[in-house]
């Protein structure tokens, strides 16, 4: 039934077209055809809303129709347990599986169904900002360290970064306006896993997660370009 899930993604991808409009712009240097990289690992950095999906116009059907079947995806449990919200990202994506907050059995569920076919996707802060900057709980939105899990089960391939310019004009977290025809803006990035890794490579695993942490953080700092003027840029909350 994996036509389901791709005929959805093309109608995202359609309503999006429709209704908004995408500026994407490549990190240096821009690869002749990403599409036909062995991407294995797409990592979403600034996440602010829900309705992050509406990104999909900025891929090519042939990339989504490939990665639908061999997706798999971290989301938060208590999205994954409303009703409508639930059930259309278990419809979006078929691998899309329920964790918590905490590294508890449920991240490990997670890990264990990365295959080596799999592509994964991660939001790798694990939660929204919302218009203060914050997360739910009013703290700063800084990078995880389940994104150095992933990384570890990957030897190959390669690392696509979204840095979301942020969608609060779109639809922003706690609210139901929603903004039409507005510009979407992401700015990509395509990082070799294998460089990656031995760039941050440490004797420890503890340190290698906080490589992870901190090199992400300062790469969405610099990259991210905020979606309209009064918005402004996220800070990675380092000292």
């Amino acid at each position: 039934m994996v036509w389901i899930h791709q005929v959805l993604v093309t109608l995202t991808k359609v309503v999006s077209h429709l209704f908004f409009r995408c500026h994407v712009t490549w990190v240096p240097p821009t690869p002749a055809d990403p599409w036909r990289e062995d991407i294995r690992l797409v990592v979403l950095l600034n996440h602010t809303s829900l309705f992050e999906p509406l990104y999909l116009a900025v891929f090519p059907f042939r990339f989504l129709w490939r990665v639908v079947p061999r997706a798999v995806m971290p989301g938060a449990k208590k999205t994954l347990d409303r009703p409508l919200v639930g059930a259309f990202l278990k419809l979006l994506l078929p691998g899309v599986l329920p964790v918590t907050p905490k590294r508890d059995e449920t991240w490990e569920r997670f890990l264990s169904q990365i295959r080596n076919g799999s592509i994964v996707g991660i939001a790798a802060e694990g939660r929204m900002r919302r218009r203060n900057g914050m997360d739910r709980d009013g703290n700063p939105l800084t990078v995880r360290g389940g994104i150095a899990d992933i990384l570890s089960a990957f030897s190959t391939g390669k690392m696509l970064i979204l840095y979301s310019g942020g969608l609060h004009h779109v639809q922003a977290p706690g609210e139901l306006r929603l903004g039409l025809f507005k510009k979407l803006r992401l700015n990509l990035e395509l990082v070799d896993i294998a460089h990656y890794k031995r760039e941050l490579a440490s004797d420890s695993e503890p340190a290698f997660r906080e490589r992870v942490k901190q090199d992400l953080e300062v790469r969405k700092t610099k990259h991210i370009v905020p979606a309209t003027p009064e918005q402004k840029p996220p800070t990675h909350g380092l000292s």
